[in-house]
């Protein structure tokens, strides 16, 4: 795409890309033509594009926007669609409708990046170039995840968060909603899970312990209503986006086990939601009460959340508690395992079993790719070879490796960077270049590999703003080269992404700016997989 032409530098590049030559303008009286089926995709035309814009784009028979569902358009998938802008119409199809939520966010990087604010919604008119586009993504997984347990986030950050994942086309907002250090979602059936494990008191140690270990050191506290937690799925869902919630389990419980001592191992012992950083040893007992816990709060977490899949985290479980339990010892013994390390199989695998009677699949990491039972789905993460060894066992796979999709760590070796995971930088020609599933692969090992996402780990981004800013642009790579697939073009990206920062800026998102130690290859050329991962 020409420099001269920035209004065609969208992010993510679509699969085919033309100029008609020529302008569309939009005016306030300028209608949209919705057939059946593609209402819902009028409606966020209009909440997108009509309202920041001062344009009503009232429904009508005969208006110039026509959106359309065709069932001969089916090689273009559940999200693919076609664009035409000539200079008297705009015709968006698809044949499904989330593909026209899709082309949505492309009609509103053809506008001016001025249209996205509502700051000039008194212009009365704007101009669109006259494309035509053809666009497939080239992976069904493209997500972000968001970490609200270490540090709780108002719902309306997250809402914003899902507008900013939409507007790149990203499709799946994984939830990490309970861990070690607080839990976020309510559960009825356990509301001390709430009252108890939502706060964290402050740490008498400071920030950095006499061995170098990371506590927090202010209190915190935070959660969500199951109202705001259905309205946030209903909101992502408008835009086509999945909502996967997480819940962390055998490993990753200590504020469950705040609020319910009688879950864990030593039942008698009072925790407290743990103020530091890093991988808890204390974790879920195996007796029957723990898992009358989990299929409850799964029950009910799956009352909120329609996604197909439910992750129940699975990683770092340290086992040292099952070896020094009796109880545990003597389930290891009863089950003919060969110690109580061998507990984390069968429980994630009882676990596993409840969701699918329940039809979802069960989704966990995993430290080597073949760990889980093959109903999970997995998110590979410590070692980029791990995606490919869940993929021969036949496992589907996001493969997220932490060199190149943990957005927590610095974006660069600049000293004004702010305080992040400690670790080598994660730079943005890192992100853009990370393939998920490598063409030297055999096609079927390619196949199981849904797709990608970013994690954002919140132990040092405290705020929305520091968020955004260890997210974007970095999140625009991702989501450029994961659409995009094998046509990567880091010359190309850099260039559309100069242009891209005018709509970040109309939508006021906090980034890094794009600089020498943003746009150099250098770094991102180094993998640093010597580096230890932070604790997800």
């Amino acid at each position: 795409m020409p420099a001269s032409r920035p209004a065609l530098c969208l992010l993510p590049r679509p699969s085919k890309v033309s100029s008609l030559g020529g302008r569309l303008t939009l005016d306030r009286d300028t209608a949209v033509r919705a057939l059946p089926g593609s209402e819902p995709a009028a409606d966020l035309l209009r909440s997108l594009v009509g309202r920041p814009a001062g344009l009503p784009l009232a429904p009508s028979p005969d208006g110039r926007i026509v959106l359309a569902l065709h069932d001969r358009l089916g090689g273009l998938g559940e999200e693919g669609y076609g664009l035409t802008v000539a200079p008297q119409a705009l015709q968006l199809r698809a044949a499904h409708l989330t593909g026209l939520l899709r082309g949505v966010q492309t009609i509103r990087q053809l506008l001016p990046p001025e249209a996205l604010s509502g700051g000039a919604a008194g212009t009365g008119s704007w101009e669109l170039p006259c494309v035509e586009i053809t666009d497939v993504p080239d992976r069904p997984w493209r997500g972000a995840m968001l970490d609200v347990a270490r540090r709780f986030q108002p719902i309306g950050f997250v809402r914003r968060y899902v507008d900013l994942m939409a507007l790149h086309k990203l499709n799946v907002l994984h939830l990490h909603l309970t861990d070690d250090q607080g839990w976020r979602m309510p559960v009825d059936a356990y509301p001390r899970l709430i009252s108890v494990g939502s706060r964290r008191a402050r740490s008498q140690r400071g920030p950095t312990g006499p061995d170098g270990a990371h506590f927090d050191a202010v209190p915190h506290e935070g959660h969500y209503t199951k109202a705001e937690l259905s309205g946030l799925v209903r909101y992502a869902a408008e835009r086509g986006i999945t909502v996967v919630p997480e819940i962390e389990m055998p490993g990753h419980v200590r504020a469950a086990l705040a609020a319910y001592p009688e879950l864990g191992n030593h039942p008698e012992r009072q925790l407290d939601v743990w103020t530091r950083w890093g991988v808890c040893d204390t974790i879920l007992g195996v007796h029957e009460g723990v898992f009358a816990f989990c299929r409850t709060v799964l029950d009910e977490v799956m009352d909120i959340f329609p996604s197909p899949y439910i992750h129940i985290g699975g990683e770092e479980c340290p086992t040292t508690e099952w070896e020094d339990s009796p109880a545990a010892r003597e389930r290891a013994a009863a089950l003919g395992l060969a110690g109580p390390a061998e507990l984390h199989g069968w429980f994630m695998a009882r676990i596993g079993a409840f969701l699918v009677e329940r039809g979802r699949i069960p989704l966990g990491w995993v430290e080597n790719g073949a760990e889980l039972p093959p109903e999970f789905t997995v998110m590979t993460w410590r070692d980029s070879s791990h995606a490919r060894a869940a993929a021969r066992r036949g496992h589907q796979v996001i493969a997220a490796h932490h060199r190149a999709t943990y957005l927590d760590y610095v974006q660069s070796g600049d000293p004004s960077e702010p305080v992040a995971q400690p670790g080598a930088p994660v730079p943005l020609h890192t992100v853009h270049g990370y393939e998920p599933a490598p063409r030297d692969w055999p096609e079927a090992e390619r196949a199981r590999v849904l797709g990608t996402q970013a994690q954002l780990w919140t132990e040092y981004a405290r705020t929305p703003e520091e968020i955004e800013y260890l997210s974007f642009p970095r999140l625009c790579a991702l989501a450029d080269r994961s659409w995009s697939g094998g046509r990567g073009d880091w010359p190309g990206f850099v260039e559309r992404l100069r242009h891209h920062t005018a709509r970040l800026d109309a939508l006021g998102v906090r980034y890094r700016a794009l600089d020498a130690h943003s746009l150099t290859t250098t770094a991102g050329t180094t993998t640093a997989t010597s580096a230890s991962p932070p604790p997800t």
